[in-house]
């Protein structure tokens, strides 16, 4: 079975925004270990950050939405099956849900909210550097 590693938003948005961070090199590292999941939630929020006006001096619209089509065709789409209200920030729940739902290997995140409560049900939570050390 392979692997699979839940990402919160802001971590594929920064390594669109800069190809060689650490983010972007936590992405590639998941994707030759197994395959990133997003949840229906995870998406709409990825979109909605991706579309925010401070972007507009990176991406155009169309290359916007490029790079929401690449999403979609590069990662695994998967349901989620439990609700989990336990995060400080609510809007961060649905990463629990999402890593609940599929048996998530690991969450990669920046969020102090969600770095917390490492580990989440049995399920490592890390920053990009540690899942890279780690993996």
């Amino acid at each position: 079975m392979k692997s699979k590693f839940v990402f919160d938003t802001n971590a594929p948005i920064s390594a669109i925004l800069s190809p060689l961070s650490t983010n972007a090199t936590a992405v590639k590292l998941a994707e030759k270990l197994g395959e990133v999941i997003y949840s229906d939630a995870a998406w709409l929020e990825f979109v909605d950050v991706l579309f925010r006006k401070k972007f507009d001096s990176y991406f155009t619209i169309q290359e916007r939405e490029e790079i929401a089509d690449r999403f979609k065709t590069r990662f695994k789409r998967k349901q989620v099956r439990v609700s989990i209200k336990v995060c400080r920030d609510p809007k961060d729940n649905i990463i629990l849900e999402l890593a609940v739902s599929a048996q998530a290997n690991c969450i990669i995140t920046g969020d102090q909210d969600l770095l917390s409560l490492h580990p989440f049900q049995g399920i490592p939570i890390l920053t990009a550097a540690d899942f890279i050390k780690k993996f």
